[in-house]
């Protein structure tokens, strides 16, 4: 059943008196929340994670959930999942259809999460069993064998006879979602809860996943609450957003009039936060100030206020409640959406500051060299398909790079393409087969790795994890001290972070750390996995000027492995994409964004989420790297492929256009 959701048809404006809801309140809707507040009870003190939300969701709506971290995202939804602690206090009411989720009694709670409700979140790997095969866990929902291949069928795994035999950690991150997906609606749930479901996906798989979730809405009639702090993804697959502060909606409104025309200065701050594909590269990226409140205090006034940069002395005596501002749209701002524009529009002009000038640098010495280097990993019969009888991974396959003193070299691909291999041999953490790895005589690299929080230890204080990178330097204690301060404030943290650890500071303040921590001695080239992947657009475009000015003043190469090509181009010279352990297309980062020479690099750019414009979907996966494709890796995806790019004999290799830094690994490229 495919059922149209017309835009704004969930919320109507009406004449209010300022302060009052302007709400009309959507007939039979499948999940209300009215005037909800959350507050946990931490180290003797309340924490306030909803303060007051209200807000309907229509049948067959999907409503995008978006805000920084700490704003009750994920709240709210376990709110609506009836999957709060205990020890929670709730007010307000919470109804998921017809059904109290907030004060009915646990057996009928359960009955509705079972019949009604169908969640997705963000790791797989925690919801899965990894004991059971996949078709065991989807039969358990679905309620037999039979279902369970139905249900994998529609969510598009391919050959699920084969993958219902399988365990989760023999599936790839996508597939892993789309079984989670398939559990979901197996009960033909009313309402789906989807926890940032694509935030660690590559831009392909996130561009399969958006369109599955969407086929479904129309297929089964579901209501979906998308959670997600990528705007960019809210625009894809969302007939509404709402946008959450500090525990309080700021902003409510059909996608395309709030992405277009925000009423709330915090929703201005997101969308000039988020790197795009037209970023400028040549100045700072415009980042929000400072951070969200602490959930410890109480609100006096509105809660973005200390961020604002059009608050006045009214926006501080009281929370401004959501009143409307146009047809199908509310904001809790006491300006009106035009005051907001037209003071915003005025003072973000040129606010992002420039990169300090430089003149043409003649070429450098290499930081690092690759040639030709190959890592294979042994890999257990029992995992090996019956087509791959080498019995090893091929992680790295023949790849040859150079990275200049000062450069910067970004890494792009799908997952399972090398990329965190090829950064991990660098490091010296993993040994090559075969190949040669040189780097500058007495300095080694340093990595920053995805997770912050996994890669600190979390008993020793942040002066403690800094210091220890300063043993053996023949430094006194109190040198060493100093020496720690001084890169905090280097990265932008107080003096007195040192004496926090990590479980006490936020994601972003982890980020600035394992950075502190990786330059207190400046190294000759810093690795970074996927630094910011996991974080707010703010808080990444943070971290992303620090480790542009780090470049600049330390005088490090940086080599930075990311699956997000807006990331690729603000923070690179040159991009260098790699696919099944090779690397198919390296060149200046313009160039390789702006006039993609492979077929793999243009559907990745086209896989990219942005505001009015749907995204590609790449068909297919990626080959296993067991038993990689004869010929080009790539061609059994490709749209331009021909009979001789799977020739037993071809080895495709890099070759560059005359008289440009550009090459490609594509013979039909090549040839035009």
């Amino acid at each position: 059943m495919g059922i149209a959701v017309s835009e704004g048809a969930a919320i109507t404006d009406v004449d209010t008196p300022s302060g009052t809801s302007s709400v009309t309140p959507i007939k039979d809707p499948v999940a209300a929340v009215e005037d909800l507040c959350v507050t946990f009870r931490r180290n003797g003190h309340d924490v306030y994670a909803l303060r007051g939300v209200s807000l309907q969701i229509a049948k067959g709506e999907i409503l995008g959930l978006v805000g920084e971290s700490g704003s009750g995202k994920s709240v709210l939804g376990f709110s609506m999942l009836g999957l709060l602690p205990n020890q929670a206090k709730i007010d307000g009411a919470v109804t998921v259809a017809g059904s109290d989720m907030v004060s009915g009694d646990a057996k009928m709670v359960r009955k509705v999460r079972r019949l009604d409700l169908g969640a997705v979140f963000q790791d797989p790997m925690t919801s899965l069993n990894p004991t059971m095969r996949i078709g065991k866990q989807v039969a358990e929902a679905a309620g037999s064998d039979d279902e369970a291949l139905r249900l994998l069928t529609a969510v598009g795994i391919p050959e699920p006879t084969r993958r219902m035999r399988a365990f989760p950690h023999e599936l790839s991150g996508g597939l892993r979602q789309r079984v989670m997906i398939a559990i979901a609606i197996a009960g033909d749930p009313d309402l789906i809860i989807a926890d940032e479901p694509t935030t660690a996906l590559d831009v392909t798989v996130q561009a399969q996943v958006l369109r599955l979730l969407r086929r479904l809405r129309d297929e089964i009639g579901c209501s979906i609450v998308f959670i997600t702090h990528d705007l960019g993804v809210a625009a894809q697959i969302s007939d509404r957003i709402a946008v959450l502060y500090a525990g309080r909606i700021a902003e409510v409104g059909p996608t395309a009039a709030v992405l277009g025309k925000p009423a709330h200065p915090y929703t201005h701050g997101l969308l000039r936060s988020r790197l795009t594909l037209h970023t400028a590269r040549d100045r700072k990226l415009a980042a929000l100030a400072g951070s969200v409140p602490s959930a410890v205090s109480p609100l006096t006034g509105c809660a973005f206020e200390p961020r604002c940069t059009i608050a006045t002395d009214d926006c501080t005596t009281s929370p401004p409640d959501l009143v409307a501002v146009a047809p199908g749209r509310t904001s809790a701002c006491i300006l009106s959406m035009d005051q907001v524009a037209n003071d915003l529009g005025t003072k973000s002009t040129n606010t992002a500051e420039p990169f300090p000038a430089s003149d043409e640098a003649p070429e450098q010495p290499p930081s690092v060299v690759l040639q030709d280097v190959t890592k294979n990993f042994a890999v257990s019969k029992r995992w090996l398909d019956r087509s791959s009888q080498s019995g090893k991974l091929q992680a790295l396959r023949g790849v040859s790079l150079r990275v200049a003193h000062g450069e910067s070299v970004a890494l792009v691909g799908e997952s399972g393409s090398g990329k965190s291999t090829l950064l991990r041999v660098i490091a010296g953490l993993e040994n090559p087969t075969s190949g040669d790895v040189a780097l500058v005589a007495g300095q080694r690299p340093q990595m920053v790795f995805q997770d912050a929080g996994a890669s600190l230890t979390p008993w020793l204080s942040v002066g403690e994890l800094i210091s220890e990178r300063l043993s053996g330097k023949g430094m006194s204690r109190s040198r060493r001290r100093d020496a720690v301060v001084e890169v905090l404030e280097r990265v932008g943290l107080p003096a007195e972070v040192a004496k926090s650890r990590a479980g006490q500071l936020s994601g972003g303040q982890r980020q600035r750390v394992s950075l502190a921590r990786a330059t207190v001695v400046p190294p000759s080239v810093l690795l970074c996995d996927e630094p910011t992947s996991a974080l707010d657009v703010s808080l990444a475009a943070s971290v992303l000027n620090l480790i542009g000015d780090l470049r600049r003043s330390l005088d490090m190469s940086v080599v930075f492995v990311t699956h997000d090509l807006s990331v690729a181009r603000v923070v690179a010279d040159r991009i260098a994409v790699m696919y099944l352990g090779r690397i198919v297309e390296i060149g200046p980062a313009e160039q390789v964004i702006g006039s993609p020479a492979h077929p793999y690099t243009q559907a990745l750019v086209d896989s990219i989420p942005d505001l009015g414009r749907e995204s590609r979907v790449l068909p297919g996966e990626p080959a296993s790297p067991l038993s990689p494709p004869t010929g080009c890796a790539f061609h059994p995806r490709c749209p331009i492929a021909t009979a001789t790019c799977s020739g037993d004999q071809l080895d495709v290799r890099l070759e560059g256009f005359p008289g440009n830094p550009h090459q490609v690994a594509c013979i039909e490229r090549r040839a035009v």
